[in-house]
């Protein structure tokens, strides 16, 4: 993959040391909704330049939600589809493999179509490795936007905002929810 699909500003980093995890370092990256609707529409600009025309964006629930439904905005693409894959069970911690949730979506007449598949980050990139997977043979070509993409990821994405190996602290997900529910992990 080359660095002209990764846009790295450090002025737009913020970083800050919280509480230590278990093999996870205390510095985080944060995210800030200002931060995400900027790296958003870069984004979408690097696909854009790259002159991909996507005909559906296939959002990863939940952390992909907002990301996919930016870049469908950007791009103009209103076919933006979700698929539900639990993998993390908290921070730093996850499932052995990746499963997909039911419904997943069905590709009839799709056979020539682009797809999009929009992530907030490639971690350790198994869920977008089990996502691309799911597609193959079903759609005509695939690629893969994220907002961060660390270095062990199993997968490159095509369009990449920052790398960073820190965990990162996301604007949608850094409070404590207002419903806890038994069985869902906070911070994942």
């Amino acid at each position: 993959m080359s660095d002209e699909n990764v846009r790295d500003d450090p002025d737009e980093v913020v970083r800050h040391r919280g509480k230590k995890g278990v093999g996870v370092s205390n510095e985080r990256e944060i995210m800030t909704w200002e931060i995400f609707g900027k790296a958003s529409r870069t984004l979408a600009e690097m696909v854009a330049d790259d002159g991909y025309e996507a005909d559906m964006i296939l959002s990863i629930a939940r952390g992909g939600l907002l990301i996919g439904g930016a870049l469908g905005y950007a791009l103009s693409v209103k076919n933006v589809y979700t698929m539900n894959v639990e993998f993390y069970t908290g921070v730093d911690e996850r499932l052995e493999v990746p499963r997909i949730l039911p419904p997943a979506p069905d590709f009839v007449d799709l056979a020539d179509a682009r797809i999009l598949i929009a992530d907030d980050v490639a971690d350790t990139g198994h869920t977008l490795r089990s996502v691309q997977q799911f597609c193959e043979g079903k759609v005509g070509e695939v690629r893969t936007a994220v907002l961060y993409e660390k270095s062990h990821s199993v997968v490159q994405a095509d369009y990449v905002w920052k790398r960073t190996d820190l965990w990162i602290n996301f604007p949608w997900s850094d409070q404590d929810p207002v419903v806890r529910r038994a069985g869902v992990a906070l911070d994942a």
